[in-house]
């Protein structure tokens, strides 16, 4: 064993993990991997929580008094997954105070119905931010153009907001303008700006997937040898745009009045590909400033064999622009990729929220009280 995720939280990298279940706060291993894993955050999404809701049975008291109700299935989605965010964010508190509020948080999601709808997406944040009432929660809204005001007006409102599915280096500077409007908003508003934080989840490993099966229907050597490549070069020259936007005036003047960068966040961290190293989306991502949320199965292969070797991102942009244009040259128009992983992104948590949807609704009939 090594002390690789000691190493990388020394490096600046928060680690969250990319999981959450009602048995994993009950048993007390959340709390061993914030004491032991130096898990340090929590994220969730609607495929999270489908498969907790529908595996064992850790939900069925609460299930069975929701049911005793007559209450809507939507209704008990929000009251079983904000229960769950609370809970998770109670035993997080500690890291939350101890970090000044950079860290101990938890992410809920908005229902990815409402992902282009941005009048609905900026209520949906307000109602979840009520019903988990924890200083310590994020509210996750995708970065499709209609999410980008909501996120906006979410800020604005001093909601603190994790944005997800990012996936082009256009679309992130675009969020974090809609970070930066956000907080002028909310300065205008005379709102403590020190007191909201952000994310921008920036997916990794879905590009190279997309990517390597374009160069793979190519089958040319010169193809083959770009392969893997993609995604940690888009992460890169993400970590650059960061590095840009946050060393303007525009900020300047924010942090003059307390706000917060908007850390990037390395999302789709596990590796897909069995020919690469499966903690290749943290090794070679590691920057100040910067959240790596993983799934269990990557954290502790990094916890376990992890090789940390210090900052991997700055100084390699040249690099990383140059792999991209490899790619671009062999007839793969990054704009196409990109735009297809962020609609099936969408697509995805729609499937998942449906089928949680489904699966709940027949845990309440199964638990329904008989007549009489």
């Amino acid at each position: 064993m090594t002390d690789a995720l000691k190493r990388l939280s020394e490096e600046g990298v928060a680690i969250w993990l990319d999981d959450l279940s009602r048995k994993r706060i009950t048993s007390g291993n959340l709390a061993e991997l914030i004491d032991q894993q130096h898990v340090v955050g929590v994220t969730t999404n609607p495929t999270i929580f489908q498969k907790a809701i529908s595996q064992g049975d850790g939900y069925d008291q609460q299930l069975s008094d929701l049911a005793a109700r007559g209450v809507t299935v939507e209704e008990a989605i929000r009251m079983i997954t904000t229960a769950d965010v609370r809970d998770a964010a109670d035993i997080l508190r500690p890291v939350f105070d101890a970090t000044g509020g950079q860290d101990g948080r938890v992410s809920i999601e908005v229902d990815p119905r409402l992902a282009h709808n941005t009048k609905a997406t900026v209520a949906e944040a307000r109602q979840l931010a009520w019903l988990v009432d924890r200083p310590n929660t994020l509210i996750k809204i995708p970065a499709t153009k209609a999410g980008l005001p909501g996120i906006t007006e979410t800020i604005a409102n001093g909601i603190s907001v994790n944005v997800t599915l990012i996936f082009s280096l256009e679309r992130y500077r675009e969020v974090m303008d809609a970070y930066l409007s956000g907080l002028e908003k909310a300065k205008a508003k005379g709102l403590d700006l020190s007191k909201i934080h952000s994310v921008a989840s920036f997916f990794v490993s879905r590009v190279d997937t997309e990517i390597n099966k374009r160069i793979d229907a190519l089958g040319t050597d010169e193809a083959k040898a770009l392969r893997g490549k993609s995604a940690i070069a888009n992460a890169r020259l993400a970590y650059q745009a960061y590095e840009e936007v946050f060393s303007t005036d525009r900020w300047s003047a924010l942090e003059r009045e307390g706000a917060n960068k908007q850390r990037p966040l390395w999302a789709s961290t596990g590796v897909k590909d069995k020919a690469y190293k499966d903690t290749m989306y943290v090794t070679e991502l590691v920057a100040p400033n910067t959240v790596n949320t993983m799934p269990e199965a990557t954290l502790y292969a990094t916890e376990e064999h992890g090789e940390i070797t210090g900052n991997t991102l700055v100084g390699r942009y040249e690099q990383a622009r140059a792999d991209l244009d490899a790619v671009e040259q062999l007839g793969i128009k990054y704009d196409d990729v990109v735009r297809l992983l962020e609609e099936e992104g969408v697509e995805k948590f729609e499937a998942s929220w449906t089928d949680l949807l489904k699966s709940t609704e027949a845990e309440l009939q199964r638990l329904a009280p008989s007549e009489g």
